[in-house]
């Protein structure tokens, strides 16, 4: 298989594997790839499985037609990649292997003394290596997943060998989505090391790609950012999609009853998507992969010799050891005469950050009776709460209680030109007046938010609170809605007055109407009635406290001298910093920047 002209696929399909890694189930096989770059010289993408030898060596050797190659690079050990380099070695002695120095350290465990002889280029990160026209550059990857692994980037063809990256359960010749098995692989061999793969895609967004090529799964040519995107929330470990996880064990019964009961009312209360797992007969792989798509997760089990079920266990050992957070978990226990599951799970995560614990709980004895019905319905509710709030039909649109979320905090509010949908972060909210209600709203005229609003007269301020990314102030704070649309690719929600709901990392929505103007040189205040106020959820407002410590990445000031924006960050290079100086990214003038004391 031609990848492009000069990148041949070589690799194999595994279709009698059953457990990959001894643990996950694979039903549509496993692919093990390796490729060959042709150039002045020839290099081999590394190896594959010790069971496919003489099938991997007669692929290449039909892919190179009598020539020799001159380099084998190594990127990963793991002997799925890697178990062929000694029989690879026996047919092409004259060959070179191109690794990193963990990786001939590795080399050496494996093949002990044979190791010696080979003929060796040590390389550093970022070092190239030139095939001709093909220009290799190697960059490091640390602990995705091993300690010695890293990638390569050809320029010519600008394809990324991207290592286990990218990969997928799957044999390549399977016709079957992408996301759901690149997800549970990502998550089950990965999705610890949720930082380093941060770090790598920060790498590689330097880089033009026009094609990766894994060593599991399909080569992938089109929609890269999504498979891109699909990354940064898996390893940010972040939500991808909105919907409700229930995951219990049940031992005569009952517990299941109480499970089927309460999907029942999250059904009846508008949750988009809900996964059930009988932990006991399902994958539990796909059930931890599912844990960290969606935002909500439910438990429920038994108490069992003073502990917890233990395919319950193993499931949570499975979360806590790939580090979940970020999510919202409620918890369902039976015991007939001394319960102790919620204790003894709640315990479990004692090392999760962020976790949201439903202030609803159910404890069932034995069997479920009516007080645990209402305790289900309960929790359905406040499981939902988000999903009826953003729903036009179920939701409260005169709820008071919206302004209370009003802080010292960031907003993003949103407007309309007549043409697109615009969005603005600001942090000048604030009630003036309950009766009526007033909101007043100080906005940058140099904003192009402030130009629509005035014409329109009309607005809507969504109440950011701390789960919003970094990501959300860089759209809608750090660039000018006037030439852009910053809400291309959202699945946006409409108030009542036609504006944009942001439709996550929100607390509440509030729909303003201008009543009055109060020019104040070089902002102005639009003083406002509330025409609609929703609460979405209980999570707390996005404070700039907050934001500073825990979401504004730190400035790369190492090496600068100059100011930089308390902010966003940006670096004003100079001695001086002029009394005027506006920030071009956030509009914040001269006195928001500090001195850089490296």
């Amino acid at each position: 298989m031609n990848i492009t002209k000069d990148i041949k696929y070589i690799g194999v399909n595994d279709k009698t594997i059953d457990l990959f890694e001894g643990q996950y189930i694979v039903p549509n096989g496993m692919s093990y790839n390796s490729y060959v770059i042709f150039d002045d010289k020839i290099a081999v993408m590394d190896t594959v499985d010790a069971n496919f030898t003489h099938e991997w060596l007669d692929n290449l050797s039909d892919a190179l037609e009598s020539r020799q190659p001159d380099y084998l690079v190594v990127q990963h050990m793991e002997p799925d990649h890697s178990a062929n380099i000694l029989n690879f070695m026996k047919a092409y002695p004259t060959c070179c292997i191109v690794a990193n120095t963990k990786t001939f350290a590795m080399i050496e465990n494996f093949f002990g003394d044979a190791a010696s002889s080979f003929e060796k280029i040590i390389i550093g990160d970022g070092d190239t290596l030139s095939l001709g026209k093909h220009e290799l550059t190697f960059v490091f990857a640390p602990m995705v997943h091993w300690p010695e692994v890293m990638v390569t980037y050809d320029s010519f063809d600008k394809v990324l060998f991207s290592a286990d990256g990218f990969g997928k359960f799957g044999a390549i010749d399977v016709d079957e989505e992408w996301d759901d098995e690149a997800r549970r692989y990502y998550i089950g061999i990965v999705g610890k090391y949720g930082q380093q793969v941060q770090s790598l895609l920060k790498k590689a967004s330097t880089l033009d790609i026009e094609i990766i090529c894994p060593l599991h799964g399909p080569v992938l040519k089109e929609n890269l950012s999504h498979y891109i995107n699909l990354y940064n929330i898996w390893s940010s470990y972040t939500v991808e999609s909105e919907g409700i996880v229930v995951a219990y064990t049940s031992v005569y019964g009952n517990t299941k009853k109480a499970v089927i009961r309460l999907c029942d009312f999250l059904k009846a209360k508008g949750c988009p998507e809900i996964k059930i797992y009988d932990l006991a007969r399902r994958d539990i792989s796909a059930a931890v992969a599912d844990a960290f798509r969606y935002g909500k997760l439910v438990l429920a089990t038994t108490t069992y010799n003073a502990d917890i079920f233990p395919f319950m266990k193993q499931f949570i050992d499975h979360l806590t050891e790939r580090n979940f957070q970020n999510r919202t978990v409620g918890l369902i226990e039976n015991g007939s005469w001394s319960p102790l599951a919620a204790k003894i799970m709640k315990e479990k995560f004692s090392t999760s950050k962020n976790i949201t614990w439903l202030n609803t709980s159910v404890k069932i004895k034995s069997a479920v009776n009516r007080e645990n019905e209402e305790q289900l319905e309960e929790m359905a509710s406040e499981l939902c709460k988000d999903y009826i709030a953003l729903s036009n039909d179920s939701a409260n649109k005169n709820d008071p209680s919206a302004l209370f979320k009003i802080g010292y905090g960031l907003y993003l509010v949103t407007s309309n030109d007549g043409k697109k949908d615009n969005g603005l972060i600001v942090n000048t909210v604030t009630q003036v007046t309950d009766t009526p209600n007033r909101v007043a709203v100080t906005i940058n005229k140099a904003n192009y938010s402030h130009h629509v609003i005035k014409q329109t007269g009309v607005m809507n301020i969504n109440c950011l609170s701390v789960e919003a990314p970094f990501r959300v102030f860089e759209t809608f704070g750090f660039q000018s809605g006037r030439n852009i649309n910053k809400f291309e690719g959202y699945n946006v929600v409409r108030a009542d007055n036609g504006l944009v709901i942001l439709p996550k990392y929100i607390n509440a929505m509030i729909s303003l109407k201008v009543e009055q103007y109060v020019d104040l040189g070089t902002h102005g205040m639009f003083i406002c009635s509330v025409t609609e106020s929703r609460v979405i959820s209980d999570k707390e407002t996005m404070t700039y406290t907050y934001y500073q410590s825990n979401v504004k990445p730190k400035p790369q000031t190492e090496g600068k001298k100059g100011f930089v924006c308390k902010i966003c960050g940006y670096i004003y290079e100079g001695d001086e910093l002029p009394e005027d100086f506006i920030c071009p990214l956030c509009k914040h003038g001269a006195a928001d920047f500090e001195p850089i004391n490296n």
